[in-house]
């Protein structure tokens, strides 16, 4: 297997004025930046414009997110729970791109009240199967998010999320390098 580092892009789910997410999601891009095996590219779905209609050319922001999807070999989703869901930006990024997603690992850290955005994950996992994703069994989720965080941002169980989020790295990474490997040696068939 390569020792080059995987592309991961990180994607921030959530659009919502005064929303939690990049709380959440600068920690886990700081567990991501301190390991070797990963490079970090942070798509937040607040600063870019999804295309409407769907089928229509994508604008010059659409066609680079495009490009970095493209290049990512694997994806970490971080989604509150909205509705016992996910939130509708994300649906319009998978349902935007398809061969981005094709045969690349995804993985999903999570956030939100009692069920710490789990509903979201779950429905999130049936959506990337469907266009040949490969969604990772771990993840990390914070329950009761804005209490699970100090005045700095960080965890206040830190260490058991660490844990979490190392586990779910390692999974990935793994992932990434076996199916980047298996490409590379047999095209993906749809």
């Amino acid at each position: 297997m390569s020792s080059q580092p995987i592309r991961l892009a990180v994607i921030i789910g959530s659009t919502r004025t005064g929303r939690f997410a990049p709380t959440v999601a600068r920690w886990f891009v700081g567990q991501a930046e301190q390991r070797e095996d990963v490079i970090v590219d942070v798509i937040d779905l607040a600063e870019i414009g999804l295309p409407e209609p769907l089928g229509a050319e994508p604008g010059p922001e659409g066609a680079a997110v495009r490009s970095r999807l493209a290049e990512a070999e694997a994806f970490v989703v971080v989604t509150p729970e909205y509705n016992h869901s996910y939130p509708a930006a994300i649906k319009v990024a998978i349902d935007w791109h398809y061969d981005e997603w094709v045969a690349k690992p995804v993985a999903f850290v999570s956030y939100g009240g009692r069920a710490g955005g789990l509903r979201a994950v779950e429905h999130l996992r049936q959506v990337f199967a469907e266009v040949h994703a490969v969604p990772i069994r771990d993840t990390v989720s914070f329950h009761g998010a804005r209490d699970s965080f100090d005045d700095h941002g960080e965890p206040k169980e830190a260490a058991e999320y660490a844990a979490a989020a190392k586990t779910l790295l390692d999974q990935l990474v793994w992932w990434a390098l076996c199916l980047t490997e298996a490409k590379a040696k047999r095209p993906y068939q749809l």
